[in-house]
């Protein structure tokens, strides 16, 4: 696969107004270097990963390194990525005796020397570092080994995920002009080469099969670590939403009142609100075909204290874009795990 930048410019078209690569039959190449640069700082650094256990505090700190390439080709809305990375963090830790009296304080580095598309099925190898080799800094090692190492790897499978999904390509996709006819007899976008319906219904695991033509539920429960009063006001806070998304939100808190989340990628309604319990909302994306809302109920259970169990179901998913991409399933789904559920634990620590 050629580097990013060093393609056939016979095949590869740059970014244009007036729509000359439409359907995206020339190879369309994005740079990920930066945004993966943002992605991993979100979600690996000022990371709290053992606070008090053992007497041991460990927290990451910062990226001090994400070196090589990363790129996603598109054609015909195809997503292929593209990557080759060196990843450098750095992580401190302390050790207390038994009446908290500071015993040692010393930092260190996880390093990931070769992330890659050739192994994405597989975890990279990791090299983790300690300043003080000593006995207490030998033991805060073995802690973030068990603790932290997991955490990383964690961070790295939501990475690779995303830029399965496309990574910042995902909503650079050109517009499709080919329109074909519902049932209805209105007009949506699609595209010329359409898989089969068997390609269509072959949905992962928590996307139920569609309850009328063209459209799909998803399911999905997630357990956290906290208070259901503390999740529904995250959900609903539009200041607590921009720390964990970086975007821009605004977010009505009264039945009937709107708002507009992703930068305005997505917006919609309130339908119904109970705090700490219930959260009711009309959704739309705003690459959905006009008129086109779906409806999304977050349901929240404390089996005991401390613990919350949220219950999704987003119903009227549609199959297709106004473009006629048929991954808007497929994307919602890994944008309620990888972009709110995921990145709410990775930023509040609910997952610990």
């Amino acid at each position: 696969m050629a580097r990013y930048g060093e393609g056939d410019k016979r095949w590869i078209v740059e970014e244009r107004p007036d729509g000359t690569n439409v359907h995206n039959w020339h190879w369309a190449e994005t740079n990920c270097l930066d945004w993966s640069r943002t992605f991993f700082t979100n979600l690996l650094t000022n990371q709290t990963l053992i606070d008090g256990e053992a007497n041991l505090c460990i927290r990451t700190k910062k990226l001090d390194k994400l070196e090589g390439e990363a790129y996603v080709n598109v054609r015909k809305g195809k997503i292929i990525p593209g990557y080759e990375l060196n990843l450098v963090l750095s992580w401190e830790g302390e050790a207390k005796d038994a009446d908290g009296k500071l015993l040692s304080k010393t930092d260190g580095t996880v390093q990931i020397p070769y992330i890659s598309d050739e192994n994405a099925d597989e975890d990279p190898e990791i090299k983790i570092t300690v300043r003080d080799e000593g006995p207490v800094g030998r033991r805060l090692k073995d802690a973030f080994i068990a603790k932290g190492k997991p955490f990383v790897l964690e961070q790295v499978r939501a990475w690779v995920n995303a830029m399965a999904r496309g990574g910042p390509a995902k909503d650079e996709l050109e517009s499709k002009t080919v329109v074909k006819k519902t049932t209805s007899g209105s007009t949506v976008a699609a595209d010329a080469d359409a898989p089969s319906d068997k390609a269509k219904t072959a949905r992962k695991e928590g996307v139920k099969e569609k309850k009328r033509e063209g459209f799909r539920t998803i399911t999905m429960t997630e357990r956290f670590i906290c208070r259901s009063k503390d999740l529904y006001e995250i959900l609903m806070d539009e200041n607590r939403w921009k720390g964990f998304t970086q975007s821009n939100a605004r977010i009505s808190r009264e039945v009937g009142g709107e708002f507009s989340i992703f930068d305005g990628s997505v917006s919609g309604t309130n339908l119904e609100l109970q705090e700490g319990k219930l959260i009711v909302q009309k959704w739309r994306f705003g690459s959905w075909p006009d008129g086109i809302h779906s409806t999304v109920r977050l349901s929240f259970d404390e089996p005991e204290p401390g613990v919350t169990m949220i219950k999704l179901i987003h119903t009227d998913v549609p199959e297709e874009d106004r473009y006629g991409n048929e991954t808007v399933v497929e994307n919602t789904e890994g944008g309620w795990r990888d972009l709110i559920f995921h990145k709410i634990r990775a930023v509040f620590g609910f997952g610990i």
